[in-house]
């Protein structure tokens, strides 16, 4: 991924409040359209990297168990 466009994502949701933030992860789930992965790896990337390890296992769980049905 270009280190411009992770920025630029980063830089848009930057300061948004918790609402804001679940609002456009939402928004870009339900909206299904594959221009809005890139941003949503971003997200995940920056929730990964202030993460616990406890809490990397338990999204490593939900990823596997969301995998299986």
């Amino acid at each position: 991924m270009n280190l411009n466009l992770r920025n630029a994502i980063i830089q848009n949701v930057t300061g948004n409040s918790q609402e804001q933030l679940e609002d456009t992860i939402v928004d870009a789930i339900q909206n299904g359209e594959e221009k809005m992965l890139p941003g949503l790896g971003v997200l995940f990337e920056v929730i990964w990297q202030n993460s616990s390890d406890q809490e990397k296992q338990e999204m490593i769980h939900a990823l596997e168990s969301g995998l299986k049905k």
